[in-house]
């Protein structure tokens, strides 16, 4: 209908859009805090738990990793309890810590039980 009220003209848009510039981000928005453990913690527990100089890849030490970041991620969910996606990492995180343990008890039970003792995890 040519004087319908509901007609409304297309505007006329540019045909390039500005990028999308890190510089136009405003000043007063601070950054996120990250929740991964820090350079310095995270190679004080390879120290502690290497089998030899620069190991970082053995069982003890995925272990020991996992377990410090499931710790911190716990307090992290204590804190902000409605975080699910954060919980879905947790759950993986202790699924794959389960999977690198059933690993060491089925290659070496003596190194399990001396590294969950250490750690303070089980019975």
């Amino acid at each position: 209908m040519p004087g319908s009220q509901f007609h409304d003209p297309v505007p006329d848009l540019p045909l390039v859009l500005k990028a999308w510039d890190p510089g136009d981000r405003p000043a007063y928005r601070p950054r996120r805090k990250t929740m991964s453990i820090t350079a310095e913690k995270k190679s004080s527990v390879i120290k502690t738990h290497a089998r030899k100089a620069n190991d970082t890849g053995s069982a003890e030490v995925q272990i020991a990793l996992l377990t410090t970041r499931i710790v911190e991620l716990t307090g992290h969910l204590k804190t902000h309890k409605l975080d699910h996606s954060s919980r879905r990492g947790l759950l993986k995180m202790v699924g794959r810590r389960n999977s690198l343990l059933k690993y060491l008890i089925r290659t070496d039970r003596p190194k399990y039980q001396a590294l969950i003792a250490k750690l303070g995890l089980r019975k």
